[in-house]
């Protein structure tokens, strides 16, 4: 695509659609000395600007003027993509009934549903995919929509792909699913919602992590509560490790004592031939280790262990 040098009338084009000064983007384009989709060096139009920063007068204008609703930037965006970035409704429904194409992506795989779903914007969602936005697109890292929506905690979004037959288990190239990646960032509705759903609660990622050892390494004590209704695998893990010696690793106190009330072994010994009491030794988390020893002591002397 060559790009001619901008004429100061291109330029002037540009800045009225930044600002959303209508009367300023009619009068250079009734000069007749430039093109409704004068491109700058990233390739960004007019409409896409005007899209971006949120003015709805200035977008009809330009689309009235004959923009191209289906322009791309360098990197492959629309002006859809950035009115569903930015939560602006009234211009993504402008777009679309303008011949916007709805799952138009950028070079690195996002479509409009991805961003408005990474950015929590529910009614431009709803809007897309009442306009047959695809629900399990991906990014170039295989990233759903749902995955997204489960990284950022967006719960209601979530209900509505799910709702739309989006795939609960869907893996990133890394092999991360929605639920992994919820657990890892503690959203423990988002972790009930999926599991109710069927999302598998051992998935793991390249590195053998399962959402339970990210959950107890994070200290995130109410995912790890909604997990452990799931029976997920509380002995070694495909990286070499359990979750118990995560939470003993991190310090993470209430989250040792609820996975061996629910049956973690406190002798296991990872990869390394080394139990959870002394990885909390070795890293200096004496409660871990004052608890876990108290348990050994109950043990020895054969007195019932109460989980207190």
């Amino acid at each position: 695509m060559s790009m001619k040098k901008e004429t100061p009338s291109d330029v002037q084009l540009h800045l009225a659609a930044i600002q959303g000064d209508v009367q300023l983007l009619g009068r250079v384009l009734d000069s007749g000395k430039v093109h409704v989709d004068s491109r700058d060096k990233d390739g960004m139009t007019p409409l896409i600007l005007a899209a971006a920063s949120g003015h709805v007068d200035c977008v009809v204008e330009l689309l009235d003027q004959g923009a191209d609703p289906k322009a791309r930037r360098v990197t492959g965006t629309t002006a859809l993509f950035f009115a569903a970035q930015g939560g602006f409704l009234d211009i993504v429904q402008i777009l679309l009934d303008r011949g916007a194409p709805v799952d138009s992506s950028s070079m690195d795989g996002g479509t409009p549903l991805f961003v408005a779903c990474q950015c929590g914007h529910m009614d431009v969602v709803k809007e897309l995919v009442a306009r047959g936005a695809k629900v399990n697109s991906h990014m170039k890292d295989r990233a759903t929509p749902l995955f997204i929506a489960s990284q950022n905690g967006h719960f209601k979004i979530l209900l509505l792909l799910l709702a739309h037959g989006a795939v609960p288990d869907s893996r990133r190239t890394d092999g991360a699913t929605p639920l992994w990646i919820a657990a890892q960032m503690g959203h423990d509705h988002v972790v009930r919602q999926l599991l109710k759903v069927g999302a598998s609660v051992d998935a793991y990622r390249y590195d053998g992590a399962t959402a339970l050892f990210k959950a107890s390494h994070k200290g995130h004590s109410s995912v790890v509560e909604e997990l452990l209704k799931y029976q997920p695998s509380l002995g070694l893990l495909p990286n070499g490790e359990s979750a118990l010696h995560a939470a003993a690793l991190f310090g993470h106190v209430p989250i040792v004592k609820r996975l061996i009330s629910a049956g973690a072994d406190l002798m296991l010994r990872n990869q390394d031939g080394v139990t959870p009491m002394q990885v909390a030794q070795e890293a200096k988390q004496y409660a871990v280790v004052e608890y876990l020893s108290s348990l050994l002591v109950e043990r020895v002397n054969g007195t019932p262990h109460k989980p207190s």
